[in-house]
C-alpha cells in the first residue's frame, strides 16, 4: 500500500495515479463504514416505526454535503448530485429491510 503524498511531489503519473487509486481505496472504506450506520439506523428506525425516507432528512444531508463542498473548493452540484444517489442508495437498502419495497 502507497503512503500519502501531495499531488505536487508526484513526479509521473504512475506515482498520481497510485494515489488517486489509493484515495479510491478510502473512499471505499469510507462508504462502507457509512452502510454500517445505516444497517443501524435500520435498527432504530424499525423500534420507532419510522419509515426509511424522511424528507427533511434528506435534504439536510445533501445541503451539509453541498456546503462542505463549497467549502473545500469543490463543485456543489456535483456532490448534490453524487449523494442524492448515495442517500437514495442508502433509503432503498433501509426499506428492503423495514419491508417498504
Amino acid at each position: 500500500m502507497s503512503t500519502s503524498i501531495p499531488p505536487q511531489a508526484c513526479t509521473d503519473m504512475a506515482s498520481l495515479r497510485d494515489q488517486i487509486d489509493r484515495l479510491d481505496r478510502e473512499l471505499i472504506t469510507l462508504l462502507a463504514a457509512r452502510a454500517g450506520y445505516i444497517d443501524r439506523a435500520v435498527e432504530l428506525k424499525q423500534g420507532n416505526g419510522w419509515p426509511a425516507r424522511i424528507p427533511e432528512r434528506v435534504e439536510e444531508v445533501v445541503m451539509n454535503a453541498r456546503a462542505a463542498a463549497e467549502g473545500q473548493g469543490l463543485d456543489p452540484g456535483l456532490i448534490e448530485d453524487l449523494w442524492r444517489r448515495l442517500v437514495d442508495w442508502s433509503i432503498a437498502r433501509e426499506a428492503r429491510v423495514i419491508r417498504e419495497i
